[in-house]
C-alpha cells in the first residue's frame, strides 16, 4: 500500500542506486592499484592481540550464540549435563572451535593477502568487483 503511493519515489531511488553502483564499478575499473608490502614481520604480541580480539569479537556475537544455543540441543542432552561439565568439557571445547575455525579464517588470509599483493592481480580484483557491481546495475534496472 504504501508503495503503491510512493511509486515514483521508489523509481528515483531505484534508479539513484544503479546509478550509485555504476560510478562505483567505475572508480574500481579505473583505480589506481600499488604493491603491497606483505613480507613485514609481526610480532608475537600482535598476533596474540589479535587473536583475542577475535575470539572476543566472535564470543560477543549474538548470531554465533543463537547457533550455538539452537544446536546445542540437539547434541547434547541438556537435563544430563551438569554445571561442572558445561565449565570443565563445554566451555573449553567451544573457546577451542572458534580459534580453530579462525585460525583457519587466519590462514586463508594470509594466503590471499600474498596472492593480490601484486598490483596485476588487484587489477584483475577489482575489475572482477566492477563487473559484478555493473551486473547487479543492471538487474536492478530490469526489474
Amino acid at each position: 500500500m504504501v508503495a503503491e503511493h510512493f511509486n515514483a519515489l521508489f523509481e528515483v531511488v531505484r534508479w539513484g542506486a544503479a546509478l550509485y553502483l555504476c560510478y562505483l564499478a567505475w572508480q574500481f575499473w579505473f583505480a589506481n592499484h600499488q604493491a603491497i608490502e606483505v613480507g613485514r614481520s609481526v610480532k608475537k604480541r600482535e598476533l596474540l592481540s589479535a587473536a583475542l580480539s577475535g575470539l572476543t569479537i566472535t564470543l560477543g556475537n549474538p548470531k554465533t550464540i543463537a547457533f550455538y544455543l539452537a544446536i546445542l540441543p540437539l547434541v547434547i542432552d541438556l537435563q544430563a549435563v551438569s554445571l561442572q561439565t558445561w565449565a570443565m568439557m563445554l566451555v573449553p571445547l567451544t573457546v577451542l572451535v572458534l580459534l580453530g575455525v579462525g585460525a583457519l579464517f587466519i590462514v586463508a588470509a594470509v594466503r590471499i593477502r600474498h596472492l593480490l599483493s601484486s598490483p596485476r592481480a588487484q587489477r584483475h580484483l577489482f575489475r572482477g568487483a566492477a563487473t559484478i557491481m555493473v551486473a547487479a546495475a543492471a538487474s536492478m534496472l530490469r526489474r
